[in-house]
Formats: structure tokens, C-alpha cells, sequence
């Protein structure tokens, strides 16, 4: 039989949880939707910035439709990914290390992993491209992250 002082550090353990596990769910799903907003930015500086000098081949087909819709829910799942790691890597340090290092690790695995798929390119430009854009998504997340934790929108995980 547990004793009363148990049952209290019991029930504030699991209150505890509940309560980072709502903050780390407020956390993911802000940097999903920061991620799905740095996507969306570069899709249309990709379509009406950088192709303006490249001819019009007509509308896009349903396999480009298809694949930028998987890019899409790729990239807000990373930036899910990202904010509910991002919250766990910064606790309460100000480290600006841990910081950047966690933008540095997840741009480089996204977008190597994108320079993976396009390898047969002969052409490096669009490769590093790829793996800087990935880097500035990230990038763009955590600072939208590190905006709403210094407005205690969302806190930082506490240390136990």
C-alpha cells in the first residue's frame, strides 16, 4: 500500500508530464506551421524568383503537384520535428552553441538527404542550393521559436 506522501508525488509527477507534453505539443505544432510558412516562401521564390528566366512549359502536371505536396507535409513534419526538439535541446541554457547546432543538424540531414535523391545532377549549384535552403528553413523556424518562448507563448522544457 502506498503512502499518502507517495500518492501526492505520484499525482504531481503525472501532472508534470501532462504539462510538458501539452507544451511540447504547442512547441511542434508552431514550428510545423512556421516550417509549412518558410516552405511555402520558398516554392514561390523557387516558381516566380529564380524560374522568371527559365521558358513557361504550361501548368504543372500532377506529379509536380503530387511532389510538392509531399515536400510540403515533409517539411512541416520536420519543423514539428524540430520545435518539439529544439525545446528539449535549449531546457533553460542560453548556449547559443546548442542553439545553432540543432538548426545546423536537422538543415544538414534535410537537405543532404535532398542532394542524396538529386545526386545524378551533374550541375552543384542547385545541390548547395538545396542544403541552404533547408538551413534558412530552420533557421527561419527557430527564430520563430525563440520569438514565442521569449513572449512565454510556449515554455522551455524544466528540468527535473
Amino acid at each position: 500500500m502506498q503512502r499518502p506522501e507517495d500518492m501526492n508525488l505520484t499525482r504531481n509527477a503525472v501532472r508534470i508530464d501532462l504539462t510538458e507534453r501539452i507544451e511540447s505539443l504547442k512547441v511542434g505544432i508552431l514550428g510545423a506551421v512556421a516550417a509549412a510558412m518558410a516552405f511555402g516562401m520558398f516554392v514561390l521564390l523557387n516558381t516566380y524568383g529564380l524560374d522568371h528566366q527559365l521558358p513557361v512549359t504550361g501548368l504543372p502536371t500532377a506529379q509536380d503537384v503530387t511532389s510538392l505536396v509531399i515536400s510540403g507535409a515533409i517539411a512541416k513534419l520536420s519543423g514539428f520535428l524540430f520545435g518539439v526538439t529544439y525545446r528539449y535541446i535549449i531546457r533553460q541554457d542560453k548556449n547559443i552553441h546548442l542553439r545553432s547546432g540543432a538548426v545546423l543538424a536537422f538543415g544538414l540531414v534535410r537537405g543532404l538527404a535532398q542532394v542524396d535523391v538529386a545526386y545524378p545532377q551533374t550541375a552543384w549549384l542547385p545541390l548547395v542550393l538545396m542544403v541552404g535552403e533547408s538551413m534558412l528553413l530552420f533557421a527561419i523556424v527557430r527564430i520563430v521559436l525563440d520569438w514565442a518562448l521569449a513572449q512565454q507563448w510556449v515554455k522551455p522544457f524544466q528540468s527535473l
